[in-house]
C-alpha cells in the first residue's frame, strides 16, 4: 500500500511540476537589466541577455525584445551560468555493480529515471547539468552519463549530445571493502588491499592493450578474422585512445599519484581526481599532467582516509594551476553548491569569478562540454540562473532556472503550487487503495485467472 501511495504521489508531483517544463518559451527569452556574472568575462551591470532557439544570441544593454521572446525583468537581480555538478548519482535506479572488480561493461545510461524528484530539487538549487557516475565499489566501475536536468522530459532528452563518454574508477577503502564483512562461507572479492587494486588496474589495461592490438591488426589486414567482441575491454580501449574520460574516486594522495603514474605507463590521461581531499599534497604533479580535481569544499572526517582534508585544498590546487571543480556526490549538497563556491573565497581568497568557475565553467571543461555551457557567452546554450541576491550570499536563492532558454524551475510558480499539491496529497491519502485494510482500506483486486494460476503453481511446488 505504501508503494502504491508513493507511486501515486510521485506521479502527481511529475504532473504538477511538469507544468513548468511544458509552459516553455521555445528557447526564446530576453532577460533584462540584470547583474550578469558571466564566469568568463567578468561581471556586467544592468545587462540584457537574449536567448534565441536555446542559444545565447546577444549580451548587452537595451536589447529589443523579438516578438516571439518571453521577457523577464531581472532588475536588481543577479544572473549566472547554470551550475554543473561533476559528481552525481541522482536519477539512477542503480549505483554499484559490485560483483566484479572490473565492470566497465555496465552503463549508467541504462538506469536513468527521469521521474526522480531529486532532479527538480537540483533545479531549485540552480544545477542544470551533472555527471552521473557509477559507484565506487570497483577499481574500474561502469560508464558515466553527462546530462542536463530537463525535468518533465523523456529520459532520452537528458544526455548531452556530443559530450565525451566517461568511466568511473575508484581507489581506497570502498574498493578493498574495509567496512564490509563477508557473510559466513562467502569468499571475499579481490582486491582486498591497495596493492591489489593497482594490480587489477594494470592487468585490465594490459588486456585492453592486447585487445586493441588485435583490432588494429585486423583493420590493417594483418589478420583475417576479427577478434571476438569484448564489452569489458572496449571502453578501456577508448580510454587508451583518448576517446573516453576517466573520473577516479579517491582520497589519499599516494593512491591518486599511483594512478597517474599508471596512466603515464599506458599513455593516457586521468580527466579528474574525484574527491581528492589530499590533492594539495601533490598539486604540482596533478597540474603537470593536465588532470582536473573535483573536490568537496569542506566536507571531511566521515571516514579515516578523508581525515587529512583541509579547507584550503581548493585554493592550493587552483594556485598551482589545477583545473578545480566543486561537486556534491549528494542529492542534498547538490542544492547548495553556490555556497560551497563562496567558501573558496573565504579559505584562501580565490577571486570571485574563479570561485564561480569552480561550479560552472571548470566542471564543464572537465566533462568536455565547455563549448556548449558553463559560462554566459554568445553562442553557448542558454543555461542560466536568476538569483534574488548575489549567489555567494547565505540569503540567496534561485528564482528561475533556464536550460537552453526554457524555464525548468520557477520559484513563484513552485510556491503557488504548494497549496494545490498539499490538497492533492491529502485527497490521495484518503483513497481506499492507500488505507490499511484494518482502517477500512480495500486490498487490491487480484484477477480470478491469476489466483487460479498461483494456486496451480503452488500445487506443483514450483520455486522461482
Amino acid at each position: 500500500m505504501k508503494r502504491i501511495l508513493n507511486l501515486t504521489v510521485t506521479a502527481s508531483l511529475v504532473i504538477a511540476f511538469g507544468v513548468i517544463a511544458k509552459a516553455q518559451s521555445g528557447g526564446n527569452v530576453l532577460i533584462k537589466n540584470a547583474t550578469v556574472m558571466t564566469a568568463a568575462k567578468g561581471t556586467l551591470e544592468n545587462t540584457d541577455i537574449l536567448v534565441t532557439n536555446g542559444k545565447i544570441a546577444k549580451i548587452g544593454k537595451n536589447i529589443a525584445a523579438p516578438a516571439n521572446a518571453k521577457v523577464i525583468d531581472a532588475t536588481g537581480k543577479y544572473v549566472s551560468p547554470g551550475i554543473i555538478d561533476a559528481h552525481s548519482h541522482s536519477m539512477l535506479d542503480a549505483i554499484n555493480e559490485g560483483s566484479l572488480a572490473v565492470t566497465s561493461m555496465v552503463r549508467t545510461r541504462d538506469v536513468i529515471d527521469p521521474k526522480d524528484v531529486a532532479i527538480y530539487r537540483a533545479l531549485a538549487g540552480g544545477v542544470t547539468s551533472a555527471l552521473l557516475l557509477h559507484g565506487s565499489a570497483n577499481p574500474i566501475g561502469g560508464q558515466s552519463t553527462t546530462v542536463k536536468f530537463k525535468w518533465g522530459r523523456p529520459a532520452d532528452e537528458f544526455p548531452i549530445e556530443g559530450a565525451p563518454p566517461g568511466i568511473k574508477f575508484a581507489l581506497g577503502e570502498n574498493v578493498k571493502r574495509s567496512n564490509f564483512t563477508p557473510q559466513a562461507g562467502q569468499t571475499p572479492r579481490y582486491p582486498r588491499t591497495r596493492m591489489g587494486t593497482m594490480e587489477v588496474l594494470r592487468d585490465a589495461f594490459r588486456r585492453a592493450k592486447d585487445y586493441k592490438q588485435s583490432l588494429d591488426d585486423f583493420k590493417a589486414g594483418k589478420t583475417k578474422v576479427p577478434p571476438r567482441r569484448d564489452l569489458e575491454l572496449e571502453p578501456l580501449v577508448e580510454v587508451l585512445e583518448g576517446k573516453r574520460l576517466v573520473h577516479c574516486h579517491g582520497y589519499r594522495s599516494d593512491e591518486h599519484l599511483n594512478l597517474m603514474l599508471l596512466a603515464d605507463e599506458f599513455g593516457f590521461r586521468i580527466a579528474t581526481l574525484q574527491h581528492a581531499l589530499e590533492a594539495y599534497k601533490i598539486a604540482p604533479e596533478v597540474a603537470k599532467r593536465g588532470t582536473g580535481a573535483s573536490i568537496f569544499a569542506d566536507s571531511w572526517s566521515y571516514k579515516l582516509e578523508a581525515y587529512d582534508s583541509i579547507p584550503y585544498n581548493g585554493y592550493i590546487l587552483w594556485k598551482n594551476g589545477v583545473l578545480v571543480s566543486i561537486n556534491s556526490d549528494s542529492d542534498e549538497r547538490m542544492r547548495r553548491l553556490n555556497l560551497d563556491a563562496a567558501k573558496m573565497e573565504k579559505y584562501g581568497g580565490v577571486p570571485e569569478e574563479e570561485a564561480l568557475k569552480m561550479i560552472t565553467l571548470n566542471p564543464a571543461k572537465q566533462l568536455g562540454i565547455d563549448k556548449r555551457t558553463g559560462s554566459i557567452e554568445q553562442g553557448k546554450d542558454g543555461d542560466i540562473l536568476i538569483w534574488n541576491v548575489h549567489p555567494f550570499s547565505p540569503y540567496s536563492h534561485v528564482e528561475m532556472t533556464l536550460i537552453e532558454g526554457d524555464v525548468y524551475f520557477d520559484r513563484a510558480k513552485d510556491i503557488a503550487n504548494r497549496e494545490v499539491l498539499a490538497k492533492e496529497r491529502e485527497a490521495l491519502e484518503k483513497l481506499d487503495m492507500n488505507k490499511a485494510p484494518g482502517a477500512g482500506g480495500t486490498p487490491p483486486r487480484i484477477p480470478a485467472e491469476r489466483r487460479i494460476a498461483d494456486r496451480d503453481e503452488a500445487d506443483r511446488g514450483d520455486n522461482r
